[in-house]
């Protein structure tokens, strides 16, 4: 796909509502969907698939499928997906400022 610019080649990637929340989850562990699902209470499980499956079309997440019963599906950054490790870091700490600053509050 022919890009205007490197930011909209960055945002095909990691653009949208949730997916960097979900790689934000991944740097800390690898996590299974469930997992991920609990941790987001807002997302429907539909746009998480779909959220997933896209970050692992471009390379950033792993699915590693386990062969038992019940399946089991764990997901994890890739190495091209750690390489983005600083964007998110940086992405963290501005809208850490950013609730600072504007009074929010934070969902634990």
């Amino acid at each position: 796909m022919p890009y205007n610019n490197s930011v909209e080649a960055t945002l095909d990637v990691i653009g949208g509502k949730w997916k960097v929340v979900i790689m934000c989850h991944l740097i800390e562990k690898e996590r299974r969907t469930s997992e991920l699902k609990k941790l987001m209470p807002k997302i429907t499980q539909k746009m998480l698939t779909q959220q997933l499956r896209e970050l692992e079309e471009d390379g950033v997440v792993n699915r590693k499928v386990f062969d038992q019963v019940p399946p089991k599906v764990i997901y994890s950054l890739t190495d091209y997906g750690w390489s983005l490790k600083p964007i998110l870091d940086a992405m963290c700490a501005w809208g850490e400022g950013y609730i600072k600053k504007n009074g929010c509050d934070v969902l634990e």
